[in-house]
C-alpha cells in the first residue's frame, strides 16, 4: 500500500512511522508512506499556507493553493488514483469496518488540517471522504492521519509476527477483547482465571466468547444495538444482573436485535 500524508510537519510523520508497527510495515515492504508539505507550493518568500477566515472570527485557515499542490503532487506519486481523506470532526467516525475497507485500497493521501480548518473548496474539489477519529478537538490532523495509517497497516502482508492477531482482535467481530492474563498466576491477590490454566482448548474459546460479550455490554452496550445476538448471547446477556448505573435492556429491544 501506498499512504502520502499532507502535512506541514513532516518530521512529526516521519518519527511516528519511524517506530513499532508501521516501521515494521516500511521495512517490510507493505507499506510505502510520503509526505508533502502544503509550505514547499507556497507562492510568497515566507511560505504562507493560511490567512484570516472571510466574515472575521479567530484564527487562520489554510489557504486553497497550496493545498491543493500538495495533494495534486501526492496524487501524482501514487502508483495508482489514491482516495483523498480530510482527517475532519465534520467526517464519518473510524470503526474498524473503515479500517478493513482502507486497508482494502491500494494508494491513500491523507490531509492533515491545521489551525481552525481549510478552505472548503478545497474539500469540494479534492477530497473524497472526511473521516474522524473521535469527537475531540486536536491541535492538527496528523496525530489523526497516523491513527489511521497504524490502524490499516496492521492489515498488510508480513506486518504482524503472528497473523492470528488480527483474527482474534477487538472490534473485528463487533465485540470488546476479552480479558487478557500472563504470568504469574497470582498477583495482588487476584488469580487467573482457572478455564485459562485448564489446558482445554474448547473451554479457553468458550470462555473468551462469553467474556468479550459480558465486557461489550457492560461497557459498550451500543455496540450492541445493531448485532444480530444469537440464541446463546441471548441467554447469556438475560441472566446477567445488569452493572450499577446501566439500564437492563428491555425484552422489547432484545427482540428488536435478532
Amino acid at each position: 500500500m501506498w499512504v502520502g500524508v499532507v502535512s506541514l510537519f513532516p518530521e512529526m510523520i516521519k518519527t511516528i512511522a519511524a517506530t513499532g508497527v508501521m516501521s515494521r510495515a516500511i521495512d517490510t515492504g507493505g507499506l510505502r508512506l510520503e509526505v508533502f508539505n502544503p509550505r514547499d507550493h507556497a507562492v510568497d518568500k515566507r511560505a504562507t499556507v493560511d490567512d484570516r477566515p472571510y466574515g472575521g472570527g479567530p484564527g487562520m485557515v489554510m489557504m486553497v493553493e497550496p493545498l491543493l499542490a500538495a495533494i495534486n503532487e501526492a496524487k501524482t506519486r501514487a502508483p495508482k488514483a489514491p482516495k483523498v481523506i480530510y482527517l475532519s470532526p465534520q467526517g464519518r467516525r473510524l470503526d474498524q469496518s473503515g479500517v478493513v475497507a482502507l486497508a482494502a485500497e491500494e494508494s491513500l493521501v491523507l490531509l492533515a488540517g491545521r489551525y481552525e480548518g481549510i478552505d472548503e473548496r478545497v474539500v469540494e474539489l479534492s477530497v473524497d471522504v472526511e473521516l474522524s477519529i473521535g469527537d475531540y478537538v486536536l491541535t492538527g490532523g496528523e496525530l489523526a492521519a497516523m491513527v489511521v495509517v497504524d490502524a490499516v497497516c496492521r492489515f498488510l502482508p508480513g506486518t504482524l509476527g503472528n497473523s492470528e492477531s488480527l483474527t482474534q482482535e477487538s472490534h473485528l467481530d463487533g465485540l470488546l477483547d476479552y480479558p487478557h492474563y500472563t504470568r504469574p498466576e497470582k498477583a495482588g491477590g487476584l488469580d487467573v482465571p482457572p478455564v485459562l490454566l485448564s489446558g482445554d482448548h474448547r473451554a479457553v474459546e468458550e470462555w473468551r466468547k462469553r467474556a468479550a460479550l459480558r465486557r461489550t455490554w457492560e461497557r459498550r452496550p451500543d455496540l450492541l444495538a445493531n448485532r444480530c445476538l444469537t440464541d446463546a448471547e441471548l441467554e447469556l446477556l438475560e441472566t446477567r444482573q445488569a452493572p450499577a448505573g446501566r439500564r437492563r435492556p428491555s425484552d422489547d429491544e432484545w427482540t428488536s436485535r435478532r
